[in-house]
């Protein structure tokens, strides 16, 4: 089997490994407890509303811009240094983590938002690589290996921060992410097709580009299909970024974790994505992604539903773990489902769209959740709140033609 440029898929799938220290250790786990905690404090709900906040301005951003930024990668054709930009942005806003102390609310929020620009714009870039580096009949099982790779990651860097956490050494837990995050995204750096030289000046791409982006736009909205398919993950996607931004805070405030007790739920968590990623890697290209994606879907609905009725720690690790093999294969199957839509030479405009709607979604999910919880001074109708991202996701994925398992089938879509 021909995967492509295997260097290049590898390396592909080790950025994956490197940035999923900021999506453990910071966005989902360690440094949310601790600015709501350490940082916020205040009354209930205050850092829940805060790192609300943060999130939604941040993805706000990445929203507004990816697709012209996806306009100016394919243009000045500069994608790689795009993307090695929002990296070391993200990386130097974590490493600036270690200057905050108590009380410093306005600070700790500045950096969350550039840290998460850095992070989140830099995958439209990552993203857009897939279709170049593996034939198409391959992108759904190397979708899922990027995914699967990354909860190895999660896993690692995890392991690596807890005896810093055990013994208080938060500031040095923050360094230690940016190192692992900056040391493993080389390999991409490196092996990762090269930037064209003989692209358009930045400018000049920049206009043309945000030209082309809204021309983009146009033309898959035209597609009823498309726009279906944008609206559904629109809305699922507002739920998983929630869950993943809220989910150690809920754990934490809720039900009484403590940070060590944190980590391990995540590792099970990751261990359990993995194994599912895995497990899921050639359905989703034998089975079809939608059929993947429907799965997915009916169970992240029961999980979030469940949540809300859960008061021991123990039932919370089960469901945990059932929440873990479906997170995986919903990232993957969505994306392999995109790509099912992508003319060839588009991928960074189609790609910037598809993070417009995954990122914009990101806007009101974290906002509701800390605007509840604050409102009601109990996260519960919060996370119950969240299941009607999924089932209304659900609904409408149901009813959009592609996803097949033979991708020659989507020329007949309209």
């Amino acid at each position: 089997m021909n995967q492509g440029n295997r260097r290049q898929i590898i390396s592909w799938c080790f950025f994956d490994f490197a940035n999923s220290s900021y999506s453990a250790v910071i966005s989902a786990v360690v440094f949310p407890v601790y600015f709501v905690s350490a940082i916020a404090g205040g009354p209930a709900g205050q850092g829940d509303l805060w790192w609300g906040r943060a999130i939604s301005l941040s993805m706000a951003f990445v929203a507004i811009t990816s697709p012209f930024l996806g306009g100016i990668a394919d243009y000045s054709g500069k994608r790689k240094r795009l993307l090695f930009f929002y990296t070391f942005l993200c990386i130097l806003a974590v490493s600036s983590f270690s200057l905050l102390r108590k009380g410093m609310l306005l600070e700790g929020f500045i950096l969350i938002v550039f840290a998460n620009i850095g992070m989140e714009g830099g995958l439209v870039f990552y993203n857009s690589f897939l279709p170049e580096i593996t034939k198409s009949e391959y992108q759904g099982r190397v979708s899922a290996w990027g995914y699967a790779v990354g909860y190895a990651g999660s896993i690692l860097s995890l392991l690596l921060v807890l005896p810093l956490l055990k013994n208080g050494h938060y500031d040095e837990t923050w360094l230690l992410v940016s190192v692992f995050f900056l040391i493993f995204s080389l390999p991409a750096f490196y092996w990762l097709p090269h930037d064209r030289k003989n692209g358009l000046p930045v400018f000049v791409a920049a206009v043309r580009g945000g030209r082309y982006s809204l021309n983009t736009m146009k033309e898959m909205l035209k597609n009823r299909q498309i726009r279906k398919f944008m609206l559904a993950y629109f809305i699922y996607e507002d739920g998983v970024n929630t869950i993943i931004v809220f989910s150690s805070i809920f754990a934490s405030v809720t039900l009484k974790f403590a940070a060590h007790e944190l980590i391990l739920l995540y590792i099970i968590v990751q261990v359990t994505a993995l194994i599912g990623a895995f497990i899921m890697a050639k359905p989703i290209d034998t089975w079809g992604p939608k059929k993947v994606l429907i799965l997915s879907l009916f169970a992240w609905s029961f999980v979030t539903i469940t949540a809300f009725f859960i008061v021991s720690k123990i039932h919370f690790w089960i469901l945990a773990s059932v929440a873990g093999l479906g997170l995986g294969t919903v990232q993957a199957s969505s994306r392999a489902f995109f790509t099912q839509f992508i003319p060839v030479d588009h991928e960074s405009e189609y790609f910037g769209m598809y993070s417009l709607a995954g990122k914009s979604s990101a806007i009101m999910g974290p906002l509701l959740f800390g605007t509840i919880s604050s409102v009601f001074g109990s996260q519960r109708p919060a996370i119950l709140a969240v299941s009607v991202f999924f089932i209304a996701g659900l609904l409408i994925i149901r009813n959009v033609n592609g996803g097949a398992p033979n991708i020659d089938q989507l020329d007949k879509i309209s």
